[in-house]
């Protein structure tokens, strides 16, 4: 299929184009509160919408993504936390192989089971080096993926990580500190990241204000993606993509 989202992030890389995320947990929200969001969204001219979460206990995917599809042009990218996450209607979906911990399901079993459904389906497959950070607390996707995040103050852990990745030839890298991180990944650890690959870079967890995001962008994020804070404060969706956005002017 042809990689039309890839080449987008491809070209925010290239272009040094910053490009903003909204992520929405189906778990999370309402039918209102999904369109809420879209609407913002629509008006902040956010760039994609990730659709997904760790564990998702209502079956509301595609309730998720009837809504938004029927609701915007935005392209939208599952945030598969399993093969139950998939589904035709999105737009692309992460392959996600989990490369900052050790546990042998994440890094290719899971993939194997999900291959046959993943072909089948005509989603653009997006190989994503997923690397989980300390973000303060325990989260979610570190207790269902039994696996321990890179320390917060390890950057030679992250880069050298990042860089396998890289060469294992997946096309982007997700930065995350979980949903409800405490504090967001470092720039010192993001910039660290970005002088040594050269491959798009994702980055989330912790991003709960303007500042956060444009630190974040400064440091060589390429997208920045925000969940947890707007499913508070639906508001933010607009303050940080004109913050976001107006770093790719600079």
């Amino acid at each position: 299929m042809e990689q039309t989202v890839y080449h987008s992030f491809f070209e925010a890389r290239k272009n040094n184009r910053k490009k903003f995320a909204v992520l929405i947990d189906p778990d999370k929200v309402s039918s209102d509160s999904i369109i809420n969001t879209v609407d913002l969204a629509v008006k902040a001219e956010v760039d994609y919408l990730f659709l997904g979460g760790s564990l998702l206990v209502n079956d509301t995917l595609e309730v998720c993504l009837d809504i938004i599809k029927s609701s915007c042009d935005i392209p939208v990218i599952l945030f598969p936390g399993s093969t139950m996450q998939v589904n035709a209607k999105a737009d692309a979906v992460f392959l996600l192989s989990l490369i900052s911990g050790r546990n042998p399901e994440l890094l290719i079993g899971q993939h194997v089971i999900a291959a046959p459904m993943l072909k089948q389906s005509g989603l653009e497959i997006i190989s994503t080096g997923y690397m989980l950070v300390n973000g303060g607390v325990p989260t979610t996707v570190s207790y269902i993926s039994n696996t321990n995040p890179i320390p917060a103050d390890k950057n030679d852990i992250a880069v050298c990580t990042a860089m396998a990745g890289e060469m294992l030839g997946l096309k982007i890298l997700y930065m995350d500190a979980g949903s409800g991180a405490q504090q967001p990944i470092r720039s010192s650890m993001i910039k660290a990241v970005r002088e040594n690959v050269n491959v798009p870079i994702i980055v989330g967890g912790g991003i709960t204000t303007p500042e956060k995001a444009m630190e974040s962008c400064r440091a060589g994020a390429d997208i920045i993606v925000v969940g947890n804070a707007i499913e508070k404060d639906t508001s933010l969706i607009i303050k940080i993509a004109n913050a976001i956005h107006a770093q790719a002017m600079i």
